[in-house]
């Protein structure tokens, strides 16, 4: 899907985040030069993260952390990214959480403010693809607990973090979504409606906060070589479920380009989607 651009602005929030020079691209940060006008703009800064235990959510943690932000790691899996702040250091807090609970999130961003001083960037990460299954025979608990993880979810991470970052002077809200928010996929409708609402919370949040310094942005990755592929493949259903693993980009792809979101280059975008199906925005992150 083509990206369409927004309105071409550099918002305070963003220069507040990057406080150093534009970075153009993030691709595994080769350029020493780039890397530490990097670590620079993103040292202080801090970061949370849902569905932080594996896939996107891990690799993010990763780049976020590598670039000099500080990482608070939400996932319901503890044990998961326990190990993974551990790996990490210092500059990352794992905190056990559950997005289909407010009060959980809540609690998460209080936590983030007491450990680090402040939130600067949301990544609305958390995520299922269960249950695959054609609508006629869903089971309507399974469906209902999709949309609570990826829709209710958002709005959640969204409604605790965004005052916060509004009584700070600003923020970013960067919410992975998927091409499923904009076309029907057989046995997905669980997915695709939760991923549409999403996509339709972004555009709110961008409308109603924008001049309040939240920028609001989308991602939608493409297939991701991560679990949740497998789980795909494993149904049999639909044309996704026949691709190869090697049609699936690695989850380091998506990774680098949210860190690339926070700077004012992503400015185009506010209130949309980035695609990394795009060449042109493939080109700019410098991936093959």
């Amino acid at each position: 899907m083509q990206v369409v651009a927004y309105f071409h602005i550099v918002s305070l929030s963003a220069i507040r985040l990057f406080t150093g020079k534009s970075v153009t691209s993030v691709e595994h940060c080769k350029d020493e030069g780039i890397r530490e006008r990097m670590m620079q703009d993103l040292s202080g800064k801090t970061v949370m993260i849902t569905g932080a235990s594996r896939g996107i959510g891990a690799a993010a943690a990763r780049v976020f952390a590598d670039v000099g932000a500080n990482v608070v790691l939400l996932a319901r899996s503890s044990d998961a990214i326990t190990a993974l702040a551990d790996e990490i250091g210092p500059n990352a807090l794992a905190v056990e959480c559950d997005v289909r609970r407010y009060d959980t999130l809540e609690a998460a961003v209080a936590t983030c403010i007491t450990r680090f001083g402040g939130l600067d960037v949301l990544i609305n990460n958390a995520s299922v693809i269960a249950p695959i299954s054609h609508l006629a025979m869903a089971d309507p608990d399974e469906w209902a607990a999709a949309i609570d993880i990826n829709l209710t979810g958002v709005f959640n991470g969204m409604r605790a973090a965004v005052p916060v970052m509004q009584q700070a002077g600003g923020g970013t809200v960067l919410t992975v979504s998927s091409g499923a928010a904009h076309g029907a996929v057989e046995a997905w409708s669980h997915y695709c409606a939760s991923k549409a609402g999403a996509a339709m919370l972004t555009k709110c949040l961008d409308h109603e906060a924008r001049a309040k310094g939240i920028r609001a942005i989308g991602l939608s990755p493409g297939t991701v070589a991560t679990q949740m592929q497998r789980d795909i493949k494993a149904s049999g259903i639909n044309p996704v479920s026949q691709l190869n693993w090697k049609d699936h980009i690695p989850a380091e792809w998506p990774a680098k380009a949210l860190v690339w979101m926070c700077g004012p280059e992503a400015d185009a975008w506010l209130g949309d989607e980035i695609s990394l199906r795009d060449p042109e925005v493939r080109r700019k992150l410098n991936f093959a």
